[in-house]
């Protein structure tokens, strides 16, 4: 959530506002008051399930026949079947938002929850709550169809300072005092709706596929992780519902894994929504994910580490002509196929799929065709590769080398290619 909140309250106020701690699963209890936002609301989706709308900093799902929801939600969060409404709610701005962070921390969690129900006119018995940094108004809705079934999805999301991968190493600790040490923040929170029955577990089964579709759309923009050099799953913070109707007049899905069409549109539906989330909120898209720096940040070649290591490369004349014309290097989309293979090379090694031993010779292949790439003199490749210095002590050094030479030599006199042999057409017969 805030890149620079390190405080103890405003450890909490993250861990409250994004809604981090444990859920708990509450049991049956009595109908309360129907209440229904009492706040302007735009219409954003409606099925005879459920109305979707956004009310200032929510989104809001009213639940119109019985449903049971498995949620992150930390007050009424785990299997319920009791709820009246979903919620994503934007909890604080993403950075430095020190008074709000104070006040939920003063309110604390059950107040928070509470305070966040009232203000839309809720009962906080009645309301799956989940927080985020990111805008409303960034919000993206997808649903997809089959035969009758139905998935909708609703999705906001930033990764740009909180992006992790399973298994990364971990930055928060839970103890008897409570979460330590803040991270970087950004999440990415998905409601699902299903307008079929689901069978006991098999909503369970939905949310696998969710964070399957989740971490897909992550791929396919090839965001990194901030905690290592790998690709990211997802965030720190992710949170999600899943709800279905509860009605024993219709038979309930028992699979919505990828191999049934309820996976299917499960998939579709959260992937689309996570990819079209990002793009308004962090500017994420196809054509961005391209930059040089993007590429091969993960392994500490930033755009920045990567101009300041230029500067020592190139002559003087090359250095004040890419200081005017930088988009011309960190967005040249050959550049960027010869960052996406040397980022593979990279990753191959550290997963052991190449040998060690061939790590100088691979990079080096690769640094040859990123001075290609930006030359545009295939021809000279051979020439480039002996120009760059192996990857033993830095295994960037050669990709730095790489780009200086195709720099300097993209607007350098070409030598005269020999004349191609003519060759005289068949006139056989």
């Amino acid at each position: 959530m805030s890149e620079s909140l390190t405080s103890a309250g405003a450890a909490r106020a993250v861990a409250l506002g994004v809604l981090l701690l444990t859920p708990r699963l509450l049991t049956a209890q009595a109908p309360a008051a129907e209440l229904g936002p009492q706040v302007a609301a735009v219409t954003l989706a409606e099925t005879p399930g459920f109305l979707a709308s956004r009310t200032g900093k929510a989104v809001v799902v009213r639940l119109k026949v019985p449903h049971r929801v498995v949620s992150t939600s930390a007050i009424t969060g785990g299997v319920s079947t009791t709820l009246r409404a979903l919620v994503n709610h934007q909890s604080l701005e993403p950075s430095s938002h020190t008074s709000r962070s104070k006040h939920i921390v003063a309110l604390g969690r059950d107040g928070f929850h509470e305070e966040v129900a009232r203000d839309l006119g809720f009962d906080p018995r009645d309301v799956a709550i989940i927080g985020t940094a990111a805008s409303m108004n960034h919000l993206s809705w997808r649903h997809a169809e089959h035969r009758g079934l139905r998935v909708d999805a609703f999705v906001t999301g930033g990764v740009e300072t909180n992006a992790t991968r399973a298994g990364d190493p971990a930055r928060w600790f839970e103890g008897e005092t409570g979460a330590q040490r803040v991270p970087d923040a950004g999440t990415i929170n998905t409601i699902l709706l299903v307008n079929q029955p689901l069978a006991v577990g098999a909503d369970v089964r939905a949310a696998v596929t969710m964070v399957e579709a989740k971490s897909a759309a992550l791929a396919e923009l090839g965001v990194p992780s901030r905690q290592s050099t790998h690709l990211a799953t997802g965030t720190g913070t992710d949170q999600f519902v899943v709800a279905t109707p509860l009605d024993l007049t219709r038979r309930a899905l028992t699979d919505p894994g990828a191999h049934f069409k309820l996976g299917d549109l499960i998939g579709r539906a959260v992937r689309e929504a996570t990819l079209e989330a990002l793009r308004w909120q962090n500017g994420l898209d196809a054509a961005a994910t391209r930059a040089v720096g993007r590429i091969l940040g993960r392994f500490g070649l930033s755009e920045d580490a990567l101009f300041a290591r230029l500067e020592t490369a190139l002559d003087e004349e090359s250095r004040d002509l890419l200081a005017r014309n930088r988009s011309s290097l960190t967005m040249e989309p050959r550049l960027a196929a010869a960052a996406f293979a040397y980022a593979s090379v990279l990753d191959r090694l550290q997963y052991g799929s190449l040998p060690e031993p061939l790590a100088n010779e691979t990079l080096r292949d690769q640094a040859a065709t990123a001075a290609v790439s930006l030359s545009g003199a295939p021809e000279r490749w051979a020439e480039f590769w002996r120009s760059i210095p192996d990857a033993r002590d830095d295994r960037l050094a050669p990709f730095v080398v790489g780009v200086a030479l195709g720099w300097e030599s993209r607007w350098a006199p070409r030598p005269e290619s020999p004349a191609r042999p003519q060759v005289a057409p068949d006139r056989r017969p």
